[in-house]
């Protein structure tokens, strides 16, 4: 205290202190939340009370993190589901395994590479095996990629002359349990009668080019091109009326695998 007074006596005998001039950079500045100290947070009960890492970590589409992080953010996925299918919170977690606060969240957003030792701890926490944390890591993540004009093409129910149905690509072997099925149609010919579809899941349809009249259960749409429809696709759908050939649109098609017993 002593100190602190002698400073500010010093202070009113000197000259006025100058001002620093503004700093010239007015590039936005990176706030980061402190982790480690946030201890009144322990006893927080809400499950989804997590810590951000970051402002920008929020995105639920962007990388957490940089692209050499893909081990650190695949370990965090796995200790998050891990902690979430067991119902408990990131607190109950943090005091099983003796780790702060912090320092979990830190791991389970992929920002931070955890020891060995913390990974055991991890595990025999969650009840699972180490390996099991490496298990989004390992898995393989497939592309597909098909040029221009060179989609299968496939019949379906009702396929005719002068409609073409091209399967662009297919995704049923991933984590989500989701098929995908995107597929490019074009109408060529008019028709008096058109079959209705009827399948489980999504479907998408967005419009590229001519003009139709769209059925979807009781309610007809008139679609033009960049129009779009998307719609439970258990209720019968399909085309009602050509209005202006050619027509093409693109179709996107998901459902639930069926589970292998």
């Amino acid at each position: 205290m002593k100190k602190v007074t002698e400073t500010v006596r010093k202070i009113s005998r000197d000259d006025a202190l100058p001002i620093p001039s503004p700093r010239k950079d007015r590039t936005p500045l990176k706030v980061e939340a402190d982790l480690e100290t946030i201890e009144d947070l322990q006893d927080a009960g809400d499950d989804e009370a997590d810590i951000p890492v970051a402002l920008d970590s929020q995105d639920p589409h962007a990388l957490s993190g940089a692209r050499d992080n893909v081990l650190e953010v695949a370990i965090g996925r796995e200790v998050r589901a891990f902690r979430k299918k067991l119902g408990i919170t990131v607190s109950d977690l943090a005091r099983a395994t003796g780790l702060s606060l912090g320092m979990l969240s830190k791991i389970e957003n992929g920002v931070t590479s955890a020891s060995l030792t913390t990974l055991q701890r991890l595990s025999r926490a969650l009840g699972v095996p180490v390996t099991a944390l490496f298990r989004r890591f390992e898995e393989k993540r497939d592309a597909v990629f098909v040029r221009a004009g060179q989609g299968l093409v496939i019949e379906r129910r009702g396929t005719r002359a002068g409609h073409q149905y091209q399967l662009l690509g297919f995704s049923g072997g991933n984590a989500s349990g989701l098929v995908v099925e995107p597929y490019m149609i074009t109408l060529t010919e008019k028709s008096d009668v058109f079959p209705l579809f009827q399948h489980s899941g999504l479907e998408f349809l967005y419009m590229l080019e001519g003009e139709v009249v769209y059925r979807h259960g009781d309610k007809l749409y008139t679609m033009l091109p960049g129009d779009s429809l998307f719609f439970d696709a258990d209720a019968p759908h399909g085309p009602e009326e050509l209005i202006k050939l050619p027509i093409r649109f693109l179709s996107i098609i998901s459902y639930a695998r069926e589970r292998e017993d």
